[in-house]
């Protein structure tokens, strides 16, 4: 289990780099679609290019910093009902979820996404749009990011059983959400009054 929990800690660490560098291009994304809407209004010209761009943009954020997420523990999930769970049914919960739902659906998006990267690729694929981007390179990022969150996936379930026998201390148990912390302040600027 040592070993499996070595590779867990490089998973969470390339995990983090690739996240907090990526999540950057919302920036970007904001700016080019800033620069769009004033050149639009402006001068009355507009680039289906650009457009496009801010999507591939998005995407590229969402796909690949949902491992990020995922690390952090801050996934959707009904924090409500997960809450009034005892401890060991919730890390029951994850280990299910993880293996039996994320990592197979991981499994299902990559291996269907491949051939249609392919399909893309073969044909070179251009927006239908006039002076769009080519497709295939959004299309690659369906795989991508699947591969990055499979891999995340399995780096959670290595530390949730690790959890679950003892041999770590839960890297979660004192996390506060941000709901959580958003009631929290909510009660104490009502206790002030």
């Amino acid at each position: 289990m040592q070993s499996l929990l070595k590779l867990s800690r490089g998973i969470d660490a390339f995990t983090k780099w690739v996240g907090k560098r990526l999540a950057w291009l919302i920036l970007v994304a904001v700016v080019v679609a800033t620069v769009n809407a004033i050149i639009r209004k402006t001068f009355d010209v507009s680039s289906n290019s650009w457009l496009e761009l801010q999507w591939l943009l998005f995407s590229i954020v969402f796909l690949f910093c949902a491992p990020w997420t995922l690390l952090d523990n801050e996934h959707i999930r009904i924090d409500i009902i997960s809450n009034m769970m005892k401890k060991k049914l919730r890390d029951w919960v994850d280990v299910v979820g993880h293996a039996f739902f994320l990592i197979p659906l991981c499994i299902v998006m990559i291996i269907t996404g491949g051939p249609f990267f392919m399909r893309s690729v073969e044909v070179n694929e251009q927006s239908s749009n006039a002076g769009g981007l080519p497709q295939w390179p959004a299309k690659s990022l369906i795989i991508i990011g699947f591969t990055l969150l499979l891999v995340q996936g399995i780096s959670e379930l290595i530390k949730r059983i690790a959890v679950m026998r003892g041999l770590i201390p839960d890297p979660h148990a004192t996390q506060v959400h941000g709901l959580e912390a958003e009631v929290e302040h909510l009660i104490e600027a009502i206790e002030k009054r």
